[in-house]
């Protein structure tokens, strides 16, 4: 049975949307994922653009609201921005609650920069996940054994 994982993020527009790309290409067998925002807009045409370079697309992925999810079970609440982290709300079906923060790439000072600013975040966001959910993998291999 698949672990149910929500990353949130205050705009639920590139950092918690690339988290949920990644997990779901990468380790989607294992996990059921989804992501919210405290303040949802819209998923960040740049962000959509960085993870289709790599080969995710999360162009049909959609901004919601964090407490469309509050009624629901997941073994991780993953919060990807400290303004989340201190906005989230209580999830009382969460077994487990963690707070990775990443630079929020829409914030860029200069708009000639932000393309780079975004695949810098995707490729930390990337390697986060790998990190943490493979090691995750392996734990749970080496219980069943």
């Amino acid at each position: 049975m698949k672990k149910r994982l929500l990353f949130v993020c205050t705009h639920n527009s590139a950092r918690s949307q690339m988290a949920e790309g990644f997990l779901r290409a990468r380790y989607g067998d294992a996990f059921e994922v989804a992501s919210a925002g405290t303040v949802p807009s819209s998923v960040h045409p740049l962000a959509i653009e960085v993870m289709s370079e790599i080969g995710i697309d999360i162009s049909k992925q959609t901004s919601k609201h964090v407490e469309e999810f509050l009624d629901q079970a997941f073994a991780l609440v993953v919060t990807v921005c400290d303004h989340a982290k201190e906005a989230c709300p209580f999830f009382p079906g969460a077994r487990e609650y963690l707070h990775v923060s990443f630079p929020d790439p829409s914030a860029a000072d200069d708009p000639a920069d932000q393309l780079d600013t975004f695949r810098r975040v995707r490729d930390m966001i990337g390697q986060w996940i790998d990190a943490y959910f493979a090691a995750h993998e392996e734990n749970e291999e080496r219980r069943a054994r």
